[in-house]
């Protein structure tokens, strides 16, 4: 067994990426796959991910747009069709800040398809990333819809906003590595994207995984300790009786006597204003000692790159 302290790592270089990239980077956490990244794999991977149904990987990229219209009732006919998980700010009368990620804004057109506002932007879109939007184009192509002016805007664009809006269309990937109990509570939160490593389909009997379970160090028990030795003690039997488990069931069923010290990863990706909130919820002297653990670091490490935002 191996026994490692818990962590977390800022993902501000997948800004840096093709939105593909940054999906097959996030997407290959779940079976901890991130061995089979190539040069030329993140086209195939994508393509695989949309043909699947695989929604909740195509979270992990956003996309900030800035949209004018010569009519107030092109706006009104956009927000009668409450566009789900979209954050719009009507930043003039006829001008609207839109960010969403990459499945928001492929399901916002799947629902209202007929929507004017909507098909200008999901048209935008396929142009500009066509590997991620194109397989939505009706059957006559995409038409450009009079009246509707729609641009992309840029990283250094969008961190120049008011630090109202920067919180609301600033969205930042944070990779944990910390026990299931943590991220019991972590995805508890409202509205965040999570993507996190599956014992369902990871076989940590495996030579890519050490051929042993890894477990987090527990914050509650002092090293050398009686109550650190029968955490141990616990824990070596768990791994025994799961590789064991192994050698006869899936790795599904026998993730069932694995326990809640069991490290995993999880990235969790929200907007700054609901990292704020995380942090308010999570760094508190009534939450739980293991998520303050990282949350206290990480919330020092937000007000440093985002102080617009966390002064």
């Amino acid at each position: 067994m191996r026994v490692i302290p818990p962590s977390y790592e800022i993902l501000d270089h997948l800004d840096e990426v093709s939105l593909a990239v940054r999906i097959e980077s996030c997407g290959r956490i779940c079976y901890k796959s991130e061995d089979k990244i190539s040069e030329g794999s993140a086209e195939p991977f994508v393509r695989s991910i949309i043909k699947r149904g695989h929604n909740s990987v195509m979270e992990m990229a956003v996309i900030t747009l800035m949209i004018e219209v010569e009519s107030n009732s092109i706006v009104q006919q956009f927000f009668a069709c409450l566009p789900k998980f979209l954050q719009v700010d009507r930043v003039q009368s006829k001008e609207l800040l839109v960010t969403g990620s990459v499945r928001a804004f492929r399901e916002v057109y799947a629902e209202n398809p007929g929507v004017k506002l909507v098909k200008a932007i999901t048209g935008f879109l396929a142009g500009r990333f066509p590997l991620l939007f194109d397989d939505l184009a009706p059957p006559h192509g995409w038409v450009r819809q009079s009246g509707v002016l729609v641009e992309e805007v840029g990283a250094e664009e969008r961190d120049q906003l008011p630090a109202h809006l920067l919180a609301r269309h600033r969205f930042v990937a944070v990779k944990f590595t910390v026990n299931r109990a943590v991220t019991h509570e972590i995805v508890r939160h409202r509205p965040c994207s999570f993507l996190q490593e599956s014992q369902r389909y990871c076989r940590y009997s495996e030579e890519k995984f050490g051929s042993e379970v890894t477990f987090i160090k527990p914050m509650f028990y002092e090293g050398g300790s009686p109550e650190y030795g029968l955490w141990e003690e616990a824990m070596l039997d768990a791994e025994r009786l799961y590789l064991k488990l192994l050698e006869t069931s899936s790795p599904q069923a026998a993730r069932t006597v694995l326990p809640n010290s069991c490290k995993t990863e999880i990235i969790v990706y929200a907007n700054l204003l609901e990292w704020a909130h995380i942090f308010r919820q999570r760094t508190s002297q009534a939450a739980e000692p293991s998520m303050r653990e990282v949350m206290i670091p990480l919330q020092a490490d937000f007000a440093k790159k985002f102080q617009a935002v966390f002064q």
